[in-house]
């Protein structure tokens, strides 16, 4: 017998085995994954239990997996359906049918240091999807809020790539203070100033990585952040990753920009005779000559791109999910020269070390570069139109051109023999540097130990880093030549740098006995935040060669620091009781001390305690052929505002001022600047909350209502001192504030067949009082046009009545100011005389109820979404109308003063020409600033199956296709104060509202 070479045996040992396990691999197998009413699950991961292998459906729930062992277990997962596990037993055809899981369909709410199942929620609490959110392509995720949730109103304080926007969840809630909501990402606290010249801090996180969004809105929900709750708390829950097939994931969309609206103003030839009207000279001897001349809006307004690309891949095992997620963010601005850029990476990592302990983190990083122009000031008619960008488009003379012949910026005091040098080229203006670059981390880490049954410790830490590079130049080649100095070219370069870092220790106990489950959360927390800034001003560069990189170069410099710090300690608990799925109470109590109040005041105590009471359960509802639920809930707490001042306000302090001269040497002085005051304490609003959710026809329809009234006292406000005191001012708690109001919410699921409809809408009223100021003050003025008075909500108008104009032959009352031909206000008081008195609340900036309405549509592979948003019943005050209608000389004005009086045209609306004239400020220029705005409307369609590629969809959209208001501005959503409290609903010009056409796809590998 031959033998066999050893080559040859070896050949046998290893096919062998693999032709043995090749007949126990079926080939291909095909299969479909659908609910329980036979609808296909797009999404749904198939993996071979135990391995690495599997895959995700496609749109029409089908699946494919190759070289699967035969007797293998299918593991097949959807969110919101109970997980399932097949034995293929040789088949290469299946059918997958998943339950419904009634404890993750919408049941679970996530909530202050953990989650809720929905029924057993006693708070006002309202849940956004992340998908909901970047249905409107945003730059933030609180745009994307904006007319979603009852209670909350957004206002868009500038409408500039990256600007900055305000939340008030349930009004106002302060006078000096912050009133914008707490934003907790993942743990991490953050927080948004609202001013309108700064980036929102929102910006910096990539909407796309947004699981979902929870408004606390009622004391009940907020009090367990205590200190920090009193204005509302917006928990964001980011996307991680999950145990099955590894999923990749690419959205993109690029589009186009307009501004939605132009203003008129006066052409050449119009803008020729109102001059020589006004200096009653001929400046301009043929007028008619100049034709339409430059359009300053058709120069600055562009339009602009702006595009968006997003990568993640998510996966793991049942021990370890990931995620990666990559983003970059381009939008040019429709105003030359402006632009914001966003780059983000975000990952998270959970692992499960046994079934006793899991670490986890994640890590988002971000890098934004913000080139902003001049738009929105505070100052009354003249510097607008030198200030901002906005103001000098529409004031620039028509009369006047852009560029010079080689392409240069022509200076305006280079034209027309300088005469216009009091009004800037916008040109010029878009020229100047104004960046703000941005490097933001946002890091968690995470251990969890279940020490014993319903017994866990959770230790999180928490990290907030950033640091701000802002970059100013104002080159010398804009100016005039007679402008030229030794001082010309202004630089500016500082940095920012804030270090916020927080500790949570969180021990959670859950137990059910009987029908009884009791759950209680206790909570150890340290917070600090660190401050510091520094940066220098200089001016009299010898040329602009080296810009604001070479400050060094200027004559003149100015360098300033500051460093600031302050801590929070917190403990907490709240224990969650609940009977029968039908009886719930819910007590909370934090008790918190803040370094930055007075010595007497550094801890507050904040209680709040709610019930609930699910009706349907009850014996004589539960067979209810109408009622789906019906729950009844009912709360009331106290939360603190520890925003509403900045650190060491309760000290002595002392500030740089009053330099003098020593020994003929020019000494930097150090002055007292603030007063101590012990007894600086924490703003405290009290609410009470009463609602009810009810849903109608198996979940068909679904209605939320709630009524609240809450009460703020011990406001923050810097009262003024008498100048004898030897300080201006002192900041104390000297003010109560009241909101009460109704919101409604209804959703519906009109249409489910193969033919979808589902509809949601909300509305909210909202009612602002100021109950007091100290010392039994009744009024206090803030501007020419705005007071604070008790009795009467923040926001309020105070101003002249328009009366017409002064005709030929009327007396000119005294103490007007005023001529024949000029404006005439009312005699309020008739005492013959134009007096302070005469001036009346003429309007109010809070509206009388604001609305949301989104509506979905799909059928086969077609969908359509559209949502409208809505403000009715405030008024805007029109600061900009307000000096573009005062043909002063100078500047253009709007078209209206085509029609000025005249002694041959007699009207009664738009005064003559004067020079130097000042229009008295009256209530001509209060509007109504209601509207209804399409934000959103989407077309999409998803793709039929494609090779490797589980789903895919294309969509246009356009974001403000169309707004109806009868306002006469660029836009009624504005606030030229941005986060301020007082001076809200006024429109003074700042960056306009852009509308966006745009091309999207989303593919899923």
């Amino acid at each position: 017998m031959k033998k066999t070479s050893p080559l040859f045996s070896m050949l046998l040992f290893i096919l062998v085995p693999l032709c043995i396990h090749a007949q126990t691999l079926v080939p291909v197998i095909n299969g479909k994954v659908l609910d329980e009413k036979g609808q296909a699950l797009p999404g749904a991961t198939v993996a071979v239990k135990g391995t690495s292998k599997g895959t995700v459906t496609n749109n029409a729930g089908m699946f494919t997996l190759k070289d699967v062992p035969a007797n293998a277990p299918l593991l097949v997962t959807f969110q919101g359906y109970e997980s399932t596990t097949v034995d293929l037993r040789g088949q290469s055809n299946i059918t997958v049918t998943l339950k419904a899981d009634i404890s993750k369909l919408g049941d679970v709410v996530v909530v202050g240091y953990g989650t809720q199942k929905k029924i057993a929620s006693t708070g006002s609490i309202a849940s956004v999807k992340g998908a909901d959110i970047t249905q409107t392509p945003v730059t933030n995720v609180a745009q994307g809020l904006a007319a979603r949730v009852p209670g909350v109103q957004i206002t868009q304080n500038n409408a500039a790539p990256g600007g900055n926007i305000s939340v008030r969840i349930r009004g106002t809630n302060s006078i000096n203070g912050s009133s914008e909501p707490l934003y907790i990402i993942d743990g991490i606290q953050i927080s948004n100033s609202g001013g309108v010249g700064d980036v929102s801090p929102l910006s910096t996180i990539n909407p796309n990585d947004i699981e979902s969004v929870e408004i606390l809105k009622d004391a009940s929900s907020t009090a367990i952040y205590g200190a920090r709750g009193a204005n509302g708390v917006v928990l964001i829950t980011t996307k991680r990753g999950k145990s099955g097939a590894t999923r990749v994931q690419l959205d993109m969309y690029r589009g186009i920009q307009n501004i939605t609206k132009t203003l008129n103003m006066l052409n050449a030839t119009e803008f020729a005779k109102l001059e020589n009207d006004i200096y009653n000279s001929q400046i301009y001897t043929d007028p008619a000559s100049l034709g339409q001349g430059t359009n300053w809006q058709d120069v600055i307004y562009r339009q602009a791109n702006v595009q968006n690309y997003q990568a993640s891949v998510s996966g793991g095992s049942e021990k370890t999910q990931f995620s990666l997620s990559g983003n970059y963010f381009n939008q040019e601005g429709i105003i030359i020269s402006s632009d914001f850029k966003r780059y983000s990476l975000r990952t998270t990592l959970d692992h499960t070390i046994s079934n006793h302990f899991k670490v986890g983190t994640s890590v988002l990083t971000s890098y934004t570069i913000n080139n902003n122009i001049p738009t929105g000031i505070s100052s009354i008619d003249g510097p607008l139109v030198t200030q901002s960008i906005v103001g000098a488009t529409l004031g620039a003379p028509p009369t006047l051109v852009p560029y010079k012949d080689d392409g240069s910026v022509y200076p305006f005091a280079d034209q027309f023999n300088g005469r216009y040098r009091e009004v800037s080229n916008p040109v010029g203006l878009s020229q100047i540097t104004n960046r703000n670059t941005i490097r933001r981390t946002l890091a968690n880490v995470y251990g969890e130990a279940k020490i014993v049954s319903g017994l866990t410790y959770r230790a999180s830490f928490n990290a907030d880093v950033a640091n701000t590079l802002n970059d100013y130049y104002s080159p010398i080649y804009i100016l005039g030549k007679a402008e030229v100095n030794a001082n010309s070219g202004q630089a500016a370069k500082g940095n920012v740098n804030t270090t916020n870092w927080l500790h949570e220790s969180i021990l959670t106990y859950n137990h059910d006995f009987g029908q009884h489950n009791i759950k209680f959360t206790g909570v150890y927390a340290i917070q600090s935040n660190l401050y510091n800034d520094n940066s220098i001003n200089a001016n009299g560069f010898p040329n602009d060669a080296t810009s604001n990189e070479a400050v060094q170069l200027a004559v003149n410099r100015t360098v300033s620091s500051n460093r600031s710090k302050e801590s929070l300690n917190s403990y907490m608990g709240r224990i969650n009781y609940g009977y029968a799925n039908k009886y719930f109470v819910d007590v909370t109590a934090r008790y918190d001390g803040a370094s930055k109040f007075g010595e007497n005041h550094k801890w507050g105590f904040f209680p709040a305690v709610a019930g609930a009471w699910r009706i349907i359960e009850e014996p004589w509802v539960k067979d209810s052929r109408v009622f789906s639920d019906l729950k009844l809930r009912v709360s009331y707490g106290r939360t603190g505002n520890a925003g509403a001042i900045s650190p060491y306000q309760s000290l002595a302090l002392e500030g740089s001022g009053s330099n003098y001269q020593f020994n003929h040497i020019y000494t930097v002085g150090i002055s007292p600047t603030g007063i101590p005051n012990v007894d600086l304490r924490w703003e405290k609003s009290t609410q009470a909350n009463l609602g009810i959710d009810m849903s109608f026809f198996e979940d068909r329809l679904g209605v939320t209502a709630d009524i609240y009234n809450k009460k703020t006292k011990d406001l923050l406000f810097v009262k003024n001192l008498p100048l004898s005191s030897g300080y201006s001012s002192i900041t104390g708690n000297f003010a109560s504030i009241r909101n009460k109001g109704i919101e409604l919410a209804l959703n519906g699921r009109i249409l489910t067949g193969k033919f979808k409809w589902n509809m949601n809408a909300n509305v909210s009223v909202n009612r602002n009082e100021l109950l007091s100021l100290e010392g039994g003050v009744n009024e206090y003025v803030l501007s020419p046009y705005s007071v604070l008075r008790v009795g009467q909500p923040l926001g309020i108008f105070k101003t002249y009545v328009f009366d017409g104009i002064y005709q030929t032959g009327e007396t000119v009352l005294p103490g007007s100011g005023s001529r024949i031909g000029g404006v005439k206000v009312a005699d309020l008081d008739k005492d013959g005389q134009i007096t302070g008195n005469d001036q009346t609340i003429t309007g109010n900036a809070n509206p009388s109820f604001i609305f949301g309405l989104s509506s979905n549509f799909s059928y086969r592979n077609f969908d359509l979404s559209f949502f409208l948003s809505g403000v009715q019943g405030n008024k805007v005050f029109n600061l900009s109308r307000y000096t573009f209608e005062n043909g002063l000389g100078g500047r253009n004005v709007l078209e209206g003063l085509v029609n000025r009086w005249s002694p041959t045209n007699p009207n009664n609306e738009y005064a003559s020409g004067f020079q130097g004239g000042r229009l008295p400020v009256s209530d001509r220029f209060i509007e109504d600033g209601s509207y209804i705005r399409m934000k959103n409307i989407t077309l999409g369609y998803r793709l039929p199956n494609i090779k490797y590629i589980t789903n895919a969809r294309i969509y246009i959209s356009s974001n403000n296709l169309f707004t109806i208001t009868k306002y006469s501005g660029y836009d009624p959503e504005v606030n030229s104060f941005g986060g301020s409290n007082t001076l809200i609903g006024v429109d003074n010009l700042v960056y306009p509202m852009a509308r966006s056409f745009l091309v999207g796809l989303q593919v899923g590998l």
